[in-house]
């Protein structure tokens, strides 16, 4: 019986007191962001929790199977499980869709527990979507970005406004129209729509937004050599895109994939996969472990010669985040981090060959659905929107350690 199955079968119960107790998604990760302890009951499988589930440095969390709960209930013993716990209250249960952790969530407060239920669970958790403003003096003047978080997979997105034109910065399709709304609030146009890579962990909404909108579709030259089916403007290395009076400057910066591209804005480097605060981009996922060491030499020349070598002040706006990462005070609590940070995190050796066997031996575990997403994200395959979001549901592991 998989964990859907379960919230399937556990809805009738679940709706007699569907929402009395719940915590919604936005909320869980308003406490977690905060630092507040957070108490979680994961009543999903054991596979699908270690696969996929909430993290935190505040949150505490106890996987206990939902069906250990239906018998307990059934033995009258839920007293003695809730006692096994160990877990601070409130409690807040989780499951895939609210519906069995609703029940669990109830059969604790009989007990005399402090619980609550998780609104629409791992689901709800998915289509959280967090826009904070960077207040950063690394940007041009009347320049203003928005940084995208979705805590679920660790995605980051930029929605760059200058004057009355926008562009935004790895888009997730899920969230297409939130660009466009975000955008005509501060009285701008979305101009472009632009990818640094072709992503294999997500579904890019650069397709969406030039098809349902203006913008036009920019990626990096390269991608019409991995089977790019969609009409885009591809740029080359040191090209750039004019955003009202601010300038996009495309670096090259392959190793994640073939065609990755980093975009200069002032002192911001949108830096894609190609790196993060605290790591960089696996190299195995356009060319599989076959082409990872051809790739992996690439990404150290990148990261040596390319990347790690501008100024210790570059503020680097990454494509991806850890579902730990600590957010930085100093830019409203957002994602970045300054270049001479990161290089000092990373700590890259002096020898390509001690940081290429490092990579290809500590690969871990592919993002789910890479063969289904990269032929979408091409444009040569197309799913519906709830197929889609199912795609995409899990971690994203799109980065490898950056240090020993």
């Amino acid at each position: 019986m998989t964990d859907d199955d379960i919230g399937e079968q556990d809805g009738d119960d679940a709706e007699q007191n569907p929402d009395a107790e719940a915590v919604t998604p936005e909320d869980l990760h308003e406490k977690i962001r905060r630092g507040e302890p957070v108490s979680l009951l994961d009543v999903r499988n054991r596979d699908e929790f270690e696969a996929w589930h909430i993290d935190g440095e505040t949150v505490e969390t106890v996987q206990q199977p939902y069906a250990e709960f239906v018998a307990a209930k059934a033995r009258g013993e839920v007293a003695d499980l809730a006692n096994d716990l160990d877990l601070p209250e409130p409690i807040i249960a989780v499951c895939p869709r609210g519906e069995a952790s609703a029940t669990v969530a109830d059969l604790l407060r009989e007990e005399g527990v402090e619980a609550r239920n998780l609104a629409s669970g791992m689901r709800g958790w998915a289509r959280v979507y967090v826009a904070r403003e960077l207040p950063t003096a690394a940007l041009p003047p009347d320049a203003t970005v928005i940084q995208y978080d979705r805590p679920a997979s660790g995605c980051l997105a930029y929605l760059l406004v200058s004057g009355e034109e926008a562009a935004v910065i790895d888009p997730l399709r899920a969230f297409a129209d939130r660009y466009v709304e975000d955008a005509a609030e501060r009285g701008a146009t979305l101009r472009y729509a632009v990818d640094t890579h072709v992503h294999a962990d997500h579904l890019s909404g650069v397709r969406r937004l030039a098809d349902e909108t203006d913008a036009e579709a920019i990626l990096p030259a390269g991608a019409d050599e991995r089977g790019l089916a969609f009409d885009a403007r591809l740029l080359d290395d040191g090209e750039e895109i004019r955003v009202g009076d601010a300038t996009l400057t495309a670096l090259h910066a392959p190793g994640h994939t073939t065609e990755s591209t980093a975009f200069r804005l002032g002192d911001m480097l949108f830096s894609g996969d190609a790196l993060f605060a605290e790591s960089f981009g696996r190299p195995d996922l356009e060319r599989g472990e076959e082409g990872a060491r051809d790739l992996a030499e690439t990404l150290y020349d990148t990261l040596t010669d390319r990347l790690l070598a501008l100024s210790d002040e570059t503020l680097v706006a990454p494509g991806h985040r850890t579902p730990d990462a600590v957010p930085n005070p100093d830019e409203n609590d957002t994602f970045v981090a300054r270049l001479g940070t990161v290089r000092e995190r990373l700590r890259i050796p002096d020898d390509r060959s001690s940081f290429v066997g490092r990579i290809v031996d500590s690969l871990p575990p592919r993002p789910a659905n890479v063969e289904r997403i990269v032929p979408v994200n091409l444009g040569r395959e197309s799913v519906d929107d709830e197929t889609a979001f199912e795609m995409e549901l899990g971690p994203n592991n799109c980065a490898v350690a950056g240090d020993d």
